[in-house]
């Protein structure tokens, strides 16, 4: 799957969302989908950076993707069922779901965490995740195939000093994912987690300010993963940590 061979059009008929669209992995993955022939569902929190990589894909000659700003800080309960049900209507199915969003908060002792950070990183990487997840997957259920995936992290499964809120919302999406994944084992849905690894992104920038972006990977290189698992190819994939590098 590392060096999945992608092939023109192996995403052709499919509706794929993907959130945190508007910058870096998220981003890489929309127009992707789209170069593949995906219809994309692009959501993110600023406009400004949807509508770039709307206009991007258009100018490409990519099939035309649906824009959703939605801030999942803010974002309730019914903003999720109301997505689900629009995308219901136009679409009739949603084939993959690319839950890609997520907050760094602050990198502190664990004695210094300030709850309200640790309750916005929280509330975004993992309870938006939950609610979005909650709602999408009627919708997916009715593709044939269809593929939740997750974004996880290096601390994600095993916890780093000072990582603290985003480590530990971390580690709760990749438990929301294999509960998911054992509940719809037989249907037509499988779930998966991707931790990336090191990306040249901008929460990774924040994380790692002196690194050298030239010695990491770019969101582009890991894009065949991201393909794989919207592929077809991966339908007997599910319940899986995959690590993107």
């Amino acid at each position: 799957m590392f060096d999945y061979a992608i092939t023109p059009q192996i995403l052709a008929k499919k509706t794929i969302l993907v959130t945190g669209a508007g910058a870096s992995i998220g981003r890489q993955a929309a127009l992707t989908y789209a170069e593949l022939g995906a219809t994309v569902i692009l959501l993110g929190r600023t406009v400004a950076k949807l509508e770039a990589v709307y206009d991007e894909i258009l100018a490409k000659g990519y099939p035309e993707p649906a824009i959703v700003p939605l801030d999942l800080k803010g974002a309730t309960k019914q903003n999720y069922i109301d997505l689900a049900a629009t995308i219901d209507n136009q679409f009739g199915q949603l084939d993959g779901a690319l839950l890609n969003a997520s907050i760094l908060g602050e990198l502190t002792p664990f004695n210094q965490i300030n709850q309200q950070i640790w309750q916005d990183v929280m509330q975004v990487n993992v309870n938006a995740q939950f609610l979005l997840a909650q709602a999408l997957i009627p919708v997916l259920l009715k593709a044939d195939h269809a593929s939740l995936v997750f974004t996880s992290s290096g601390v994600g499964n095993k916890g780093k000093a000072y990582w603290g809120a985003y480590s530990v919302s971390k580690f709760a999406t990749e438990g929301l994912m294999q509960v998911i994944a054992d509940e719809y084992e037989n249907s037509s849905l499988r779930t998966n987690v991707v931790n990336p690894g090191a990306t040249n992104t901008d929460m990774r920038s924040v994380a790692y300010p002196a690194e050298n972006k030239a010695e990491i990977a770019l969101p582009k290189d890991i894009m065949p993963l991201y393909v794989y698992l919207m592929a077809n190819d991966s339908k007997a994939v599910n319940g899986e940590r995959i690590n993107a590098q």
